[in-house]
C-alpha cells in the first residue's frame, strides 16, 4: 500500500509530536496529520501563553530530544503558595506552602512558553527520518480492517497504517468517528489567560489564589514576568475580556494584589471556556486516544498537558514492548494494556480537579471554613505536604519509563 506508516497520529499540538518522537526512537514509522500550516501555532514573539511542566514531564521531553532546545527559556518553579479569600481583601490566615527543598528531586517543575515548546517539537520531528508530517489537512473518514487502518484526508488522499492515534483535542473527530461517546459538563467558567510584567522578582514562586468565582494562578516566567490563568464566571469573564488594557488591569489588580509591585500587561489576552470531558473509552478497534482527546479537565491544578504526556509515555511503552515481543501492537489485547494503565490515574485526577474546583469556587461560609482548616492542617504536617508536593511534580503512581527519565 502507498502512503503507509506503522502509526497514524491525528493532531499536531504537543502530545501528538511527543508520541511520534518516542515511537520513532524505537523504530516505528509515524505519520502526523496536522490541520494547521507549519508555524501557525508558533508565536514569533512573546504572546503570554505558557505551560506548567511537572518534573516528570520535563524528563519525558529530555528523553524524546526536545528539552535541550527549551531549557534556556525555562523558569524553574521552586515554591507553590496556595491561599483562599476574596478580591480586594486579605487572604485567609490558613494557607499551603510547598518548597521544592522538601523533596530529593528539585525543582518540582518548570514554566515554559508555548512558542518555545512548539518550535522545539517542530524542529525535532522535522529532523526525524521515521516521521512524516502532513500539514493543512483534515481527516474526514477512517476505516478499520482486520490488521490495518486507513484515513481519508480532505484532499482525497488515503493514508494507511496499523494503528490510529487521536490527539485531536476535546472534540476529537477521531473519537467521534469511532463512535466513542464522552462524559462531562460545563463549569460555567471561563479562563482569562495573559502574562504580566511586574516590578519585583517572583523568585520562582507559583501562586494559586482561590476566590469564589474561581482560582487565580500566577505562574513564574523568566525575568520579572508571570503567566496568569484567571477563572471567572463566563459572563464576568466576557465582560472583562471586552475591556481595554487599562480596564483589564483595573479588574485584575484587586485580585492580584501588590506583592510584586506595579504590574502591566505583556503580550496578548486569551479566553478559554472551562469544562470537563472524558472519553468513555480511551481505545477502539486499532485506535487509541491521548491528551485532551481522552480527557479534558479544569486547569485548577495545571495538569492538562502533564496528564497528556503521561498518556504519551504509557502508550509508547506499551506499543514498543508489544513490538519487541513480536505482537501485533494494534490489537485490542495490546491496546487494553494502555487503557488499564491510564484509566484509574486519569479518573482520580479528573475527580480531584472537579472536587477542588467545586469546593473552592464558591462563597459558602461552612465550606470556606472547612477548606481553610484543611489547608492549615496539611501545611502543618510535613509528611502529607511532601506527598502533595511529589504529586504536583508528577512523581507518584505507576510512572512510564520516559517520565522516570529512562529510555524505552
Amino acid at each position: 500500500m502507498k502512503n503507509t506508516s506503522d502509526i497514524l497520529i491525528v493532531g499536531g499540538g504537543l502530545n501528538g509530536p511527543a508520541l511520534a518522537l518516542a515511537l520513532a526512537q524505537t523504530g516505528h514509522s509515524v505519520t502526523v496529520i496536522d490541520a494547521l500550516p507549519e508555524g501557525a501555532a508558533e508565536a514569533s514573539d512573546f504572546d503570554g501563553r505558557g505551560y506548567a511542566l511537572a518534573l516528570a514531564s520535563q524528563r519525558l521531553l529530555a528523553q524524546v530530544g526536545v528539552w535541550d532546545a527549551v531549557a534556556e527559556h525555562a523558569q524553574p518553579m521552586l515554591e507553590i503558595k496556595v491561599t483562599d479569600g476574596q478580591a480586594g481583601q486579605p487572604p485567609s490566615p490558613f494557607f499551603l506552602h510547598f518548597d521544592c527543598a522538601e523533596i530529593e528531586e528539585s525543582p518540582m517543575g518548570f514554566m515554559v512558553e508555548d512558542r518555545f515548546l512548539r518550535r522545539a517539537f517542530n524542529a525535532a520531528i522535522a529532523a526525524e527520518p521515521l516521521i512524516t508530517v502532513i500539514r493543512e489537512r483534515r481527516v474526514i473518514a477512517q476505516t478499520i480492517e482486520a490488521a490495518a487502518v486507513s484515513v481519508t484526508l480532505d484532499s482525497g488522499e488515503d493514508l494507511h497504517g496499523r494503528l490510529l492515534v487521536g490527539s485531536d483535542g476535546r472534540q476529537s473527530g477521531t473519537a467521534q468517528r469511532a463512535g466513542i461517546k464522552r462524559t462531562g459538563w460545563s463549569y460555567e467558567q471561563t479562563a482569562l489567560v495573559c502574562a504580566i510584567d511586574h516590578e519585583l522578582p517572583h523568585h520562582g514562586v507559583a501562586h494559586q489564589f482561590f476566590m469564589p468565582p474561581g482560582p487565580l494562578a500566577i505562574l513564574p516566567l523568566p525575568g520579572n514576568r508571570s503567566s496568569i490563568v484567571w477563572s471567572e464566571s463566563t459572563s464576568t469573564a466576557q465582560a472583562i475580556q471586552a475591556l481595554d488594557d487599562q480596564g483589564y488591569l483595573a479588574a485584575l489588580r484587586p485580585r492580584f494584589g501588590d506583592f510584586l509591585g506595579e504590574i502591566s500587561l505583556a503580550g496578548k489576552r486569551f479566553t478559554y471556556p472551562l469544562n470537563l470531558t472524558v472519553a468513555n473509552s480511551f481505545i477502539g478497534a486499532r485506535m487509541a486516544l491521548v491528551g485532551d482527546a481522552a480527557h479534558g479537565m479544569h486547569p485548577i491544578a495545571g495538569q492538562g498537558l502533564n496528564a497528556g504526556l503521561r498518556d504519551v509515555g504509557a502508550l509508547a511503552e506499551v506499543l514498543t514492548g508489544a513490538t519487541r515481543r513480536g505482537e501485533d501492537f494494534g490489537s485490542s489485547l495490546v491496546l487494553q494494556r494502555y487503557q488499564e494503565w491510564r484509566r484509574f490515574d486519569t479518573a482520580a485526577l479528573v475527580a480531584a480537579t472537579d472536587v477542588f474546583n467545586r469546593l473552592f469556587s464558591n462563597n459558602n461560609l461552612l465550606l470556606r471554613l472547612t477548606r481553610d482548616l484543611g489547608m492549615g492542617a496539611v501545611n502543618a504536617m510535613p509528611g502529607l505536604r511532601r506527598s502533595f508536593l511529589r504529586e504536583a511534580a508528577g512523581l507518584t503512581g505507576d510512572l512510564p519509563k520516559l517520565l522516570q527519565g529512562k529510555p524505552l
